[in-house]
């Protein structure tokens, strides 16, 4: 297949506008899969769309190398929820939706620069073999990358494709994510006749959200209340209140602690409030932290210099399917990807960050290979 500069965005905007919110994946797999089988490249989806609660399993494909080492590169095919269609619109370069949706670039990008990468290797294969993994259910707890067999893997590290962010980004720091649900019960009783005899829920968990410290407690760590619902109408008592909240912390012990305070304030307020609670209380992903002087940051760094770009080590505040891999002693870097204003209907990329992205990946296989 020869090289054709428009078909990577012609791929973009087309996965861009399959629906993949979380869960529902299944369509964007099977154009992946029909794509890599129509370049005649080995691939597979493995069997844990039932554990993921996805709507596909991780699609594995490789591409062998004429030499003996292998890379590995990561992208999610599922997306935030969205209402309608999503409509891709491309003005100088510039790819946005049309309507108010998000584009989908987080990951559609990704997925579209590693099926040009397979397609490009397909007919002319580089030192280092790859390894691309498509993973389901990243949006919703990285799901999909917590249950890919990693003793698959060949690699001895890879690169998730998956931070919103300019090209040149490497980060070598992601939090660990607590999620909190508590929900107070109250009793109710009408508001106008018989107050005194309500046990205002909503009351208790506003006491609580007082009591926490939220928003950026330090350098490394945030905590916040993300939703609060509960009530049935004004004349009315609430007896049921539920709220929602979360704290990160590259320090995993901070996380636990800011969360644990949390906790303890709705324990507080209910308690004071004559209310009951039950709180659920999950980790959502695991931190990390970096060696800046480990192989697959040194190539990574490499990989950017070769195309121009000034590396720079940053410290991120989301999860990413690196939190997942990481977490289960696997090798693998979160690189930015060059979209911009992800999970939003302001969501874009330019066509120029898409094939950088590519070129990017390009010269870090030639660098791998060389390891």
């Amino acid at each position: 297949m020869s090289e054709d500069p428009e078909r990577l965005l012609e791929r973009f905007a087309r996965l861009c506008e399959i629906p993949s919110p979380t869960g529902d994946e299944r369509a964007v797999a099977d154009a992946v899969l029909d794509e890599l089988r129509d370049l005649g490249v080995e691939a597979a989806e493995d069997d844990c769309a039932q554990a993921a609660r996805a709507g596909s399993g991780n699609v594995l494909a490789r591409v062998p190398g004429w030499g003996r080492r292998w890379v590995s590169f990561f992208a999610h095919m599922d997306t935030v929820p969205h209402d309608g269609s999503i409509d891709v619109v491309e003005q100088n370069g510039l790819f946005r939706s049309a309507g108010d949706t998000i584009l989908g670039a987080d990951n559609k990008a990704a997925v579209a620069v590693l099926l040009e990468l397979a397609a490009r290797h397909a007919e002319s294969p580089a030192a280092a073999g790859l390894e691309l993994v498509f993973t389901p259910a990243e949006e919703d707890g990285l799901r999909g990358a917590n249950e890919l067999d990693l003793e698959e893997l060949r690699s001895p590290f890879g690169y998730v494709l998956d931070h919103a962010s300019p090209i040149g980004d490497v980060i070598v720091a992601a939090p660990t994510h607590k999620h909190m649900v508590a929900t107070f019960e109250g009793q109710e009783a009408h508001a106008g006749i018989r107050p005194e005899a309500g046990i205002s829920a909503i009351a208790a968990a506003a006491a609580a959200i007082a009591q926490m410290e939220l928003g950026r407690l330090d350098e490394e760590t945030t905590a916040n209340v993300g939703e609060i619902e509960g009530g049935t109408a004004s004349n009315v008592v609430p007896g049921r209140c539920r709220v929602v909240g979360e704290a990160r912390s590259i320090d995993g012990k901070r996380a636990a602690a800011t969360l644990g305070a949390m906790v303890d304030a709705c324990t507080w307020a209910a308690g004071e409030g004559g209310c009951d609670l039950d709180i659920e209380v999950t980790e959502k992903f695991r931190g990390y932290r970096l060696d800046p002087k480990a192989t697959s940051v040194r190539v990574a760094e490499d990989a950017l210099r070769t195309r121009g770009h000034v590396p720079a080590l940053k410290v991120s505040g989301g999860g990413s399917d690196a939190n997942a891999l990481i977490a289960r002693s696997y090798d693998a870097v979160l690189l930015a990807n060059g979209t911009a204003a992800n999970h939003t209907p302001q969501e874009s990329v330019t066509a120029a960050a898409l094939r950088e992205m590519l070129e990017v990946c390009e010269a870090a296989v030639e660098l791998a290979s060389e390891c």
